[in-house]
Parts: structure tokens; sequence; C-alpha cells
């Protein structure tokens, strides 16, 4: 599977896009303006200790005070706040911590109150971004993440990510961290430092090393709501954590980024920066690599699964819900439970895709059709399991139930990534929207060819906008030319002016108008009508 990591650079941030096989799975938008991101650590004021919810409202210079829960702590925060004082204080004062004395742990039931007064400075990491109305939440528990390894201060413990499986390799990679890390330092090892060798994984240590002394050297001047180490930026974090002997593509189309990123790949992965490019076309990167029309295609309410059937996304305060739908693809199968696991297991791919390029978090509920055999139900089960293991965030996902339903948790440490697909009609300017027109000839393309192959249709007449007429007659060779090489069939265009740009209407040979969601209103009205019945 190849990994392409195209970054636009625009007015207000930069755009990211993840393809892998040239398909869109990871986007997300680093404005410029943003600076409370996940991993960044502050020197924050306690403003508020709320007893009652055993938390405290941290002052980060962010207009919403930040959360702070008395289980974020840490268990060695007292021994980190004697630190902090430390710096501040004392002109000899080390960042080392080997003679860093600790201070008796935190009690795992104790009260916040117990820790914390208001107007006392402390050292916070950003463990969630500010989402909808909430401001940041916080830990005390602070990490650097590296290439390979995280780096854990206040720490002496060394783990092993659960994705090694190797026994040999969890023992190699143990005691290799445990004779080269820093004292009063912990480290955690990730799955990507299976098999690396010692120097890879000494610089990658060193380099998180600097990075706390850099911290250390800040903290000693810094004032309250100071950032005192900052995290990277979205793209280079995604090719720390993402990049591997896959990636073999990695376009910019901005030559300060493009210096950027070729530092820091040439620090992480040498051998890997002969991938990187700097596109210097006419064409806009976004519809050079057709990622506009996808992102149209995948934002919308309604998303379309590739061999038949679709998707109705639904968004509320409380939780996400997905429905899907059988559509045209209920015409391929002659039994009805063939057509469920079919449609169901390739909804189950779409939803997993859809959950990382929205970057949806909380609780996901999905509707799939009803199947009876509960083989199947587990078939589906596992391929969503399957498919969500490739996600950098956590998730839980419960079986289907006996309803149909399957229930997911995902890990939300960022907004919900949103792209509006809806567009300002041009015919009432603006009084109404319609869906993105980038996308009519799409469905044009695909009734066609269910019609004349599915539906065995002799010919067809097609009435539409006169710009559409143009797109599908023009050209010596032209689309609908191709068209009747490739099912030998002939289909008529006619232009109609009082219909819009989105809108068409299509015609058998006997001149009657082919209502096209005919079956689909008949397969949503049976599956309605058992899940009645099952109640």
């Amino acid at each position: 599977m190849s990994n392409e990591l195209i970054i636009n650079s625009t007015q207000d941030g930069e755009r990211i896009a993840l393809l892998q096989d040239k398909r869109l799975v990871e986007f997300h938008h680093e404005k410029k303006d943003t600076n409370y991101i996940v991993g960044d650590i502050f020197l924050g004021t306690v403003k508020k200790v709320m007893p009652g919810l055993n938390a405290a409202f941290i002052d980060i210079g962010y207009h919403k005070d930040a959360f702070l829960h008395y289980h974020d702590l840490g268990a060695n925060v007292k021994t980190l706040n004697k630190y902090v004082k430390a710096a501040q204080t004392q002109k000899n004062a080390s960042a080392k911590l080997n003679q860093t004395k600790f201070e008796p742990e935190i009690d795992k039931l104790g009260k916040i109150a117990d820790v914390l007064k208001k107007g006392q400075q402390l050292l916070v990491q950003i463990v969630k971004e500010p989402i909808s109305t909430k401001g940041p939440r916080l830990s005390c528990e602070l990490s650097l993440a590296g290439r390979y390894l995280v780096l854990v201060p206040f720490s002496n413990t060394v783990s092993v990510s659960k994705k090694i499986v190797s026994k040999e390799e969890r023992t190699r990679l143990k005691r290799l961290i445990t004779s080269i890390k820093p004292e009063n330092f912990g480290v955690i090892i990730r799955t990507v430092a299976e098999g690396r060798e010692v120097a890879e994984l000494d610089r990658d240590l060193r380099n998180m090393v600097e990075s706390w002394e850099e911290g250390f050297k800040s903290l000693k001047i810094a004032k309250p709501n100071d950032k005192i180490i900052g995290e990277l930026g979205r793209s280079s974090s995604i090719l720390r954590d993402l990049m591997n002997e896959s990636f073999d593509n990695i376009v910019v189309d901005d030559e300060s980024l493009y210096d950027e990123i070729k530092a820091y790949i040439g620090s992480i992965a040498p051998d890997k920066v002969k991938i990187l490019k700097h596109y210097t076309g006419k064409t806009k990167t976004f519809e050079h690599f057709n990622i506009e029309r996808q992102l149209k295609a995948a934002f919308g309410k309604t998303v379309t699964i590739p061999g038949g059937g679709y998707l109705v996304i639904e968004h509320t305060e409380a939780l996400h819900v997905v429905d899907v739908n059988s559509g045209n693809k209920s015409n391929t199968e002659t039994d009805q439970e063939a057509t469920a696991l079919n449609v169901n297991m390739m909804a189950a791919k779409e939803v997993a895709r859809q959950l990382r390029l929205r970057d949806i978090g909380g609780i996901i509920v999905i509707d799939f059709i009803d199947m009876k055999s509960p083989e199947n139900r587990q078939k589906v089960y596992e391929v969503v399991k399957e498919e969500l293991k490739r996600d950098r965030s956590k998730s839980t996902v419960l079986p289907i139930s006996k309803f149909g339903l399957m229930q997911i948790t995902r890990q939300r440490v960022r907004p919900e990534q949103n792209i509006v697909t809806g567009e300002v009609c041009p015919t009432c300017n603006g009084t109404g929207k319609i869906t993105a027109s980038i996308l009519i000839t799409d469905e044009i393309d695909v009734a066609v060819d269910d019609l004349l192959t599915r539906h065995n249709h002799r010919s067809l007449t097609l009435y539409v906008h006169p710009f559409l007429y143009a797109y599908y007659t023009s050209g010596v060779i032209s689309k609908q030319m191709k068209w009747f090489f490739h099912y030998f069939k002939w289909v008529k265009f006619v232009k109609d002016t009082s219909l819009g740009i989105t809108d068409f209407k299509v015609m058998d040979d006997k001149g009657e108008e082919i209502e096209l969601r005919t079956a689909l209103t008949e397969v949503n009205g049976v599956q309605d009508q058992e899940n009645f019945n099952q109640i």
C-alpha cells in the first residue's frame, strides 16, 4: 500500500491530505492562529479549585480556562512542582533529573484541594484541544514524543508498545533503552522502534532530552501562560508518527515549508529525503492530485460506498449516528442475507475511513442492515476492528446487537474536521443551497451504467443543463461516443434550460421517465417494516 502526503499552503494555514493508494484517508487543516495543540507544554496558573469535581481550572492564556482533573495530575506532581519552583528561583538549578529527590507520591483517591492552591503555578501539557465551548484538557504527566520513543520525565519505567509481539524483540529493546536512558526519565518504546539499531534509538532519545533542556531554559525566564515546549506542526507530527517504508511521495507547494520538512526528515529518516518534492505546477495542488473532488464527495451528509450503497451521517451534541443503506446494490444479489452482508462489509471499511477522515470522536452508533446470521454479524465486527487498527486514535468497538446496531467510542483530542459541501445556488443567488455541483457528472455516470448494464435498457435519453450537454457531447471523441463504444448502446442528450446544473432527467426508449430513486425507496421501506416487526 502506497502512502502519499500532500501539503497545500494557504493564507490561513496548511491543508494536509494523507492518501493511501490515491484515496484520501486523513485530512487536517492546520490554521496559523492555532496556538494550543496536543503536546504543547505551558506554565499555567490555577484559577479555581473545584472540590465537587475534584478538578481545577487552569489559565494558560486561552479565552476559556483549561480543565485539569485530579487523576491527570500524575503520581509525582509534587516532585514536578518542586522542580518548577527550583528552576524559577535557584540560579544553579539543572535541567537534568539525576540529582532530583522524589517527593512522596500523591494518594490515588485523594482530593485536589490537598495538592493545588489558587494562584499556584504549575507545568501542564495539553492532552485534548479546545472543542466546541470547552477549553483545553490538561495533564501534569508530561511526555515528549519522538520518532521511536516517548520520553517521560519524573519516572523510571521503561515500557514497550503492545503491538510489538515478539518476546525476544521486547526484551532486546527494553534492555537497550534501560542502558542508555538518563536517570529519572521514563521511556515508552513505540511500535516503529521494532528492529531498529541502538544508534537510531540513541539519536532519537538525545533529541528529546535536548528539547527538555531547552524547555528548562525557557522555564527559568518564563511568565505565566508562556509556552515552554511546543509540539511539532501537524505535518511534521504526521510524518513522525506514520512515515515508514511504504511512504513513497511527500509533496509540498510552499518553499519555506519544503525547507522545514526537508530538515526534519533529514534528522529522523535521512534515506527518505529523496521522496520529498516541491510542487510548482500551474494547477492548484489539491486539484492536480484529485483531492478537492474527494473532499467534496467525502464530507457531505450522504457518502457513497464503493460498489453500491451509501451512508447517511448525522451529528448531534451527544453522539454521531451512521445509517447504512443498500441503494442500487439491492438488485445485484438474489438472497437478502447475502445482500445485507455484502453491503455491510463494504460499509464497515468506509465507516472506518470516515472516522479517520473527519476525525470523529466520542460515541458513534452505526445502524447496519439487519442480518439474521450471528456469523455474518461477527464478520462485519471483525472487519471494523481490523480497519480501525490503522487509526492513530484509540477506539473501542462493541459487537453488533440483534437490532443491527454497533457502538464505537473513539478518542477525541482535536476538533472534528468538517467541510461545507453545499454551494451557493447560482440560480437563486444564495437563497437556497444545492449539493456539490462537481459531483453531478459522477451521479450521471453511475445512473447510466446502472440502467444500461444491470437494467438492460436498449437506449436512453438524458435531459440536462446546457453546460452538461456541452461536457458530454463536445469533441471529436466525446464522452457520449465513448459510452457508445463501451456499451454498444446510444445515449441521446437533450438541452433543457429549465433544469438546474445539478438536475437531470432520464427517459427510456418508450419516452417514459425513469425514476432513479424507486428501487432505493422500496428497499428502505422493506427495511423499515422489518425493523418495526422486530420491535
